[in-house]
């Protein structure tokens, strides 16, 4: 997954910060003010400020890690990778005789072998979660002929571009 935790901070990061917390409480408690915890940790007044707040409300448990943000997936870890191997597999393995994966067709996935109903918008952010992007697919007109371009690139564009170009509306002589 390429954003484990739905994005935002690693399990680490999020402990990390919380011992951050912890140690500021007991500066806190040991009577030091909000400028020196701030210059001490590096982090703004305003931050321990709130910690202090919430010390004083919940004790050291509210200064606690409360996990990733965000909302949870719909989908347990099981079902993600099942969805992963069939974007994988192509559209064509699902069903779809055309060239693209749309989020409508996901969510049909989701809906079909999960009994999961996303939006669109959710189904982005899975799929943003799990590192798959957006392609948009390049206009190209159905007729082009790329062996006629590749001729003209290599026998006439090398003409035009030798010839002299003038800047001024006198002659070159």
């Amino acid at each position: 997954m390429r954003y484990p935790d739905g994005g935002g901070l690693d399990a680490a990061e999020r402990a990390r910060r919380e011992q951050v917390r912890l140690a500021a409480a007991e500066m806190i408690e040991a009577g030091a003010g909000d400028r020196e915890v701030a210059k001490r940790f590096r982090v703004s007044r305003m931050s321990v400020n709130r910690w202090r707040r919430a010390l004083a409300a919940g004790g050291r448990e509210a200064l606690a890690s409360k996990g990733a943000g965000g909302a949870k997936c719909k989908l347990t870890a099981a079902q993600v990778a099942e969805l992963e191997e069939v974007l994988d597999a192509g559209r064509g393995a699902a069903g779809y005789l055309d060239q693209c994966w749309t989020l409508a067709r996901v969510a049909e996935q989701c809906w079909r072998r999960f009994g999961v109903e996303y939006t669109l918008a959710g189904m982005a952010v899975l799929l943003h979660r799990i590192g798959w992007s957006v392609q948009v697919p390049a206009r190209r007109a159905a007729e082009r002929d790329e062996d006629k371009i590749a001729r003209w690139r290599e026998d006439t564009w090398p003409l035009i571009k030798a010839r002299p170009t003038w800047s001024s509306k006198t002659s070159a002589s």
